[in-house]
């Protein structure tokens, strides 16, 4: 096996990365993650520079691989540590550079070690991690991150010594509902209730919601959609890394794993919401409005993408990051999982030890939370 490094996805075809990745994750495809890097959305200006590793074999057969970034900023992580960054800049250490293994602002779990099916996997995967673990150290970067990743990539990362984290998001779950009505009668009333009010408000507002493919839009309507997505930015004070040009190629290249949802006032496009699929997973990914309209979000959001779901199948649906607010929309606590190493190895003591006493902590919080599950019948998450 020989394990290389590649500063841009261009250096391999996209047949053998894709062959690797599961469940068609969109975000794990060649064609996202090389979209990314064409439009400068990764690179110098944002703080991801790509630094991928491979494992071939003696035939030039890829093996292996795992999405990694330099890092020089802890943004677009979703994994926050950015009180680890200060206790380094108070001890006049530097935190950045660093190297991390992810899809760039994007808070969705999946594989970050890609392997081919072989018996060889475990070996595969150790070599990776062994040769993330020496880029640490020969690149002067400050410690390693794997986040989001998958149940079945923890075992290989936390025997070649990472810590563990844990994290709590809100995911909805499809056990086989035959439509939106029968998803409804599973909730309590109360709940019941709330949701068609919202959808209602929605409908007497006069706004209309059309639902189409990436292929399926125009030009005019993903310009109406990048000027959404990136007025949320501008509204929090954020910067909106991902460009108009690298929307409409993804949307030539993996289109039909895009869902978009417009909302229009009469002939006007007033709001948009951005999501993927695999083959059985929605993720929600982006989402802005022209003004403030009663509900619009939770619609556009969440109420159109399980909708989706039931219709075509899907499993699950992944809205994104944080939001307790979702639950009362049958969105239950789903722990994710990271992990981590740090060179300097004070600081790795310090910060096992910070994550001894957290995820006691994340794991309260979820169970918590759960409590207050919208259904009729007592679930967990999927």
């Amino acid at each position: 096996m020989k394990i290389r490094t590649l500063e841009s996805l261009g250096e391999i075809p996209s047949s053998q990365w894709n062959a690797l990745v599961q469940d068609g994750n969109p975000f794990l495809r060649y064609e996202f993650l090389s979209a990314l890097e064409h439009h400068r959305c990764v690179g110098e200006r944002t703080g991801w520079l790509p630094r991928h590793l491979t494992c071939f074999d003696d035939q030039g057969q890829l093996l292996g691989a795992a999405p990694l970034y330099i890092k020089s900023n802890s943004y677009g992580e979703f994994v926050f540590d950015w009180g680890w960054a200060e206790a380094y800049r108070r001890h006049g250490l530097p935190y950045y550079p660093k190297l991390v293994s992810a899809i760039p602002f994007t808070p969705a779990t999946g594989q970050r070690l890609l392997l081919a099916p072989s018996a060889q996997r475990p070996a595969i995967a150790r070599a990776l991690i062994e040769h993330a673990l020496k880029e640490t150290r020969e690149l002067g970067c400050s410690s390693l991150h794997w986040l989001f990743t998958t149940p079945e990539d923890m075992g290989p990362l936390l025997a070649q010594g990472l810590i563990s984290r844990l994290g709590c998001q809100f995911h909805w779950h499809n056990p086989g509902y035959r439509d939106f009505q029968d998803f409804l009668d599973t909730l309590t009333a109360k709940k019941r209730k709330n949701i068609k009010r919202e959808r209602r408000l929605v409908q007497d507002a006069g706004l209309e919601l059309q639902i189409l493919r990436g292929t399926e839009a125009s030009e005019t309507q993903w310009r109406s959609l990048h000027a959404f997505y990136c007025s949320t930015f501008h509204r929090l004070g954020g910067m909106p890394t991902l460009t108009l040009p690298f929307f409409q190629e993804i949307a030539m290249m993996m289109g039909e794993q895009i869902l978009l949802v417009l909302a229009r006032e009469g002939h006007r496009a007033v709001a948009g919401a951005i999501s993927f699929q695999s083959e059985t997973t929605l993720y929600g990914r982006h989402w802005g409005c022209r003004a403030d309209y009663d509900s619009l979000h939770f619609e556009a959001c969440y109420y159109q993408g399980i909708d989706y779901c039931i219709r075509h199948g899907l499993q699950r649906f992944e809205p994104g990051a944080q939001g307790e607010h979702k639950i009362s929309r049958g969105f239950l606590p789903v722990l994710t999982r990271s992990a981590h190493w740090l060179v300097h190895t004070g600081f790795r003591e310090a910060v096992a030890d910070f994550l001894r006493r957290e995820t006691p902590a994340v794991e309260d919080y979820a169970r918590e939370l759960a409590q207050h599950s919208p259904y009729r019948e007592q679930r967990s998450g999927p």
